[in-house]
Formats: structure tokens, sequence, C-alpha cells
């Protein structure tokens, strides 16, 4: 997860859709995000911070969301941050967090097609998949 930082900065630049599939190196790296998003309590975090009036959410308000723990409720929040989905600022006693839509933009841009499906280049008989 080295990479994931840089690779999902918001500040980097990408297309609208990817031009190339990905490098497996890169698609190690990715899959770290979407690992970070595959858990319901996480992908629910993500969804109540990015609801929430302004884009932006206290960690006080999204305890209450869930019958967790505080310390469950931080952990969940540590990964999303170390994965790069969102931020958190430290005011006073509270952590105001926000969803990095750059990132989550990336994400969803990386399964996005390029153009139109075209006609299958092969015949079912010839592909490895079953009928």
């Amino acid at each position: 997860m080295s990479k994931l930082l840089p690779l999902l900065s918001p500040s980097a630049t990408h297309s609208n859709a990817p031009s190339a599939p990905l490098s497996a190196e890169d698609a190690v790296d990715l899959a770290a995000a979407f690992k970070a998003l595959g858990d319901p309590v996480r992908l629910r975090l993500v969804s109540l911070i990015a609801a929430h009036e302004g884009g932006e959410a206290c960690v006080c308000d999204l305890t209450g969301a869930f019958d967790l723990t505080g310390p469950t409720i931080s952990h969940h929040l540590k990964v999303l941050r170390l994965a790069g989905l969102i931020t958190g600022e430290r005011r006073g006693t509270w952590i105001y967090y926000r969803v990095q839509t750059e990132v989550i933009g990336h994400l969803a841009e990386i399964l996005a097609p390029t153009t139109t499906p075209l006609a299958p280049t092969c015949t079912p008989e010839e592909s490895d998949l079953p009928a």
C-alpha cells in the first residue's frame, strides 16, 4: 500500500476514463482502496460523511449511527484515511472528516468503460467462460 496514496492523490491529474488497462502494480495498489470500501461499516461511513451537510462530518456525528464502540469506529475511519478515501482535521477535541471526492471519482473511472461495448469478438464456444 506504499504507492496507494500518491497514486490516488487528489492532486494527481486523471482523465475522464482510463486510456489503458491497469498495470499489475497499479491494480494491487488500487485494490487496497476497493478493499477499504468493501467493508459495510466503512462503506456506510463514507456515505454518511459525503451526505452530511457541507460534505464534512464530525466523528461525534458518526458514532451514533452504529451499534459499535468508539474505538471500532475510529479504526474504520483510520483504514479509510490510510487508503486515501477520506481526510481528517482535528478541531479542538473532535476530528472532522471529508470524503476525497477526486479519489472516489478516480475509483469509479477505473471501472467505467471507455467506449460503448462492442459485439463479442469470440463465440460462446470459443470462450473460456461457462455458458
